[in-house]
């Protein structure tokens, strides 16, 4: 019995399968475009810091975020509740500006909390808004220093030193996890 040769792949057969050469299916939109939530204090800047310093750890999460060019940005923190949401791009460069899509609701405006996030604030206002914008699908991975925001061993939160915020061996960190997400 000789051995069956694979048969050429056309591109009707590719859509019904939806298999496809890794530089189509970015372009064809069923490469998964990871979303990040972001925290601000004690990811962007140390938590307590004076406000000279905010934003200090800014270009390392900039640089983080070059490396993935197919991330969306989400904004978590709380100054989402303080700040405009357009005053808060402009303290972004203007490529990492691009990829913000949005902030998160906020927790006590949230109707239907699953049971499971009850007392889980910052995950279940990204659940909120992925429900929101129709990508529960999506990968996603929240960039935070409080761990009890998240559920035990939330395999979707990124955990950062408050003293420190990010970085560069973190980022790094953050660069290889957000990467597995694509």
């Amino acid at each position: 019995m000789r051995p069956r040769r694979p048969r050429p792949t056309s591109l009707i057969s590719m859509l019904r399968r939806k298999k496809f050469p890794p530089c189509w299916e970015f372009a064809l939109g069923c490469r998964p475009m990871p979303i990040l939530f972001l925290d601000f204090d004690g990811v962007l800047h140390p938590e307590h810091c004076h406000e000279s310093k905010h934003f200090s750890c800014l270009p390392v999460f900039e640089s983080v975020l070059r490396q993935v060019p197919e991330c969306k940005l989400v904004i978590a923190s709380t100054w989402r509740l303080q700040i405009p949401v357009e005053r808060l791009r402009e303290k972004l460069g203007s490529d990492v500006a691009a990829k913000l899509v949005g902030v998160t609701p906020q927790y006590c405006d949230l109707h239907d909390v699953p049971p499971t996030l009850v007392g889980y604030e910052r995950e279940a206002e990204c659940h909120a808004w992925l429900r929101a914008n129709q990508v529960l699908n999506e990968p996603w991975l929240a960039v935070d220093d409080r761990s009890w925001l998240y559920r035990p061993f939330c395999k979707s939160l990124f955990l950062t030193n408050s003293r420190t915020g990010l970085c560069t061996a973190s980022a790094e960190r953050l660069t290889a996890r957000l990467l597995k997400l694509l």
